[in-house]
C-alpha cells in the first residue's frame, strides 16, 4: 500500500482494510462451519454424495442460501480491501476484481437454487443459472490464487504465502478435473462427488482466510508504525 501525505486519509483507509481483512477472515469460517453443521443435522443428507449446493434443499434450506449470501458478501468486501491494499503493481487490478466475482457469484447461488445431484441433467431455471455461477466460483479461484502468486513471489511483504498460493491453485485446478470425472454417473467417483466439491471449498477457503490474515497483518503493522511499504 502506498504513504499517503495526508495522515487523516492513510487512517481511515488502513481502518477499511483492516475491516475488509476480517470480512475476509469470517466468511470462509462461516461458509465452511455452516454447510458442515447443516450436514450433521440432516438425516437424509451424505456429505460424500451430495453437493454442499443441496442442502439449500428442503424446508431448512433458507439457512444454506443466507450462508451463501452472507458468505458472498463478505468475500466481496474483502476484495474491495485488497483492491484499496495492492494500488499499485502485479494483482492490482485483476486480483481483486477476480475476487470480487467469486463473491457476486456465492451471492447469487443461494437464491438460485441447485437441482438435486442424483438428477444427471439440469431441469430447472434457476438450477441452470446456479450451474452457471457455480462454474464461475470454480474457474476464477484457481486463477485467483495464480494471479495473486505472482504478486506475492516478488513481494518481500508477502512472499511468505507465495507457495501456499501456488500449491492452492494447482491443487483446485487438479481437483476441479477430478470433480468433472466424479460428476458422470458411470464413474468410480459418483458417491464421491461431494467429498471431492468440499476439498476444493475448504481448500480456497482457507488460502481467502491466510492472505485476510496476512492483510490485517499488515494494517496492524502500519498502525503501530512498524511496516515499511516495498517500493512499487
Amino acid at each position: 500500500m502506498t504513504s499517503s501525505p495526508f495522515p487523516g486519509h492513510a487512517a481511515a483507509r488502513r481502518r477499511r482494510v483492516g475491516q475488509a481483512a476480517v470480512a475476509g477472515m469470517t466468511g470462509p469460517v462461516l461458509f465452511v462451519s455452516g454447510f458442515t453443521v447443516l450436514g450433521w443435522l440432516d438425516p437424509g443428507y451424505s456429505p460424500t454424495r451430495m453437493f454442499v449446493s443441496e442442502l439449500s434443499l428442503g424446508p431448512q434450506g433458507w439457512v444454506q442460501i443466507l450462508n451463501f449470501v452472507l458468505t458472498g458478501t463478505l468475500v466481496v468486501a474483502f476484495g474491495r480491501g485488497l483492491a484499496a491494499h495492492f494500488s499499485t503493481g502485479a494483482a492490482s487490478r485483476a486480483g481483486p476484481v477476480l475476487v470480487q466475482s467469486i463473491g457476486v457469484s456465492l451471492i447469487a447461488s443461494g437464491p438460485f437454487t441447485t437441482d438435486p445431484s442424483a438428477m444427471f441433467e439440469q431441469s430447472s431455471l434457476h438450477g441452470f443459472v446456479h450451474g452457471i455461477f457455480g462454474a464461475v466460483v470454480f474457474t476464477l479461484a484457481p486463477l485467483s490464487c495464480f494471479v495473486f502468486h505472482r504478486r506475492f513471489h516478488g513481494d518481500p511483504v508477502w512472499r511468505s504465502l507465495a507457495g501456499w498460493t501456488l500449491f492452492s491453485g494447482l491443487v483446485l485446478t487438479l481437483g476441479i478435473g477430478v470433480l468433472k470425472i466424479s460428476q458422470q454417473p458411470g464413474s468410480g467417483l459418483f458417491e464421491w462427488k461431494g467429498a471431492v466439491q468440499r476439498v476444493l471449498l475448504v481448500t480456497f477457503m482457507a488460502w481467502i482466510f491466510a492472505v485476510a490474515f496476512r492483510l490485517r497483518r499488515c494494517c496492524r503493522d502500519q498502525e503501530r508504525g512498524s511496516f515499511t511499504p516495498p517500493p512499487s
